[in-house]
């Protein structure tokens, strides 16, 4: 199965999506905010990247444009469960700076796995 790299600043949501791949039979690797997940991308590159939009030191947006820049091919899923403005205005600015699909968060983390399916068997 795939390597995947979550970031996300809530350790529960860490926790939870983790879980969901593993048992699809994901390897899964977490970062708290852009800054790491970049860190780790580039030390042991991961076949997708989901992550988050509002979060501290490096947001979502920032860090699709420095993977977008720097891995060009890579498959990004950016999340967002909303915050002083609707979650799909995020959203649609993560999708405008290149993430490949986009999830709104919710407690339905099934949407989420069939999601990375489907990414992941893309061409």
């Amino acid at each position: 199965m795939a390597c995947i790299l979550v970031i996300d600043d809530e350790p529960i949501v860490r926790t939870v999506i983790r879980k969901y791949l593993e048992i699809e039979g994901h390897e899964v690797v977490e970062a708290p905010d852009g800054e790491v997940g970049l860190e780790l991308f580039r030390a042991k590159p991961t076949d997708l990247v989901i992550t988050d939009i509002l979060m501290p030191n490096k947001e979502g947006i920032e860090t699709i444009r420095e993977f977008r820049r720097d891995f060009p091919e890579l498959k990004i899923i950016a999340m967002s469960g909303g915050g002083r403005v609707d979650s799909n205005a995020y959203l649609n600015l993560a999708k405008k700076f290149g993430a490949t699909r986009v999830y709104e968060k919710t407690a339905d983390w099934s949407r989420l796995v069939k999601m990375v399916g489907e990414v992941l068997s893309a061409e």
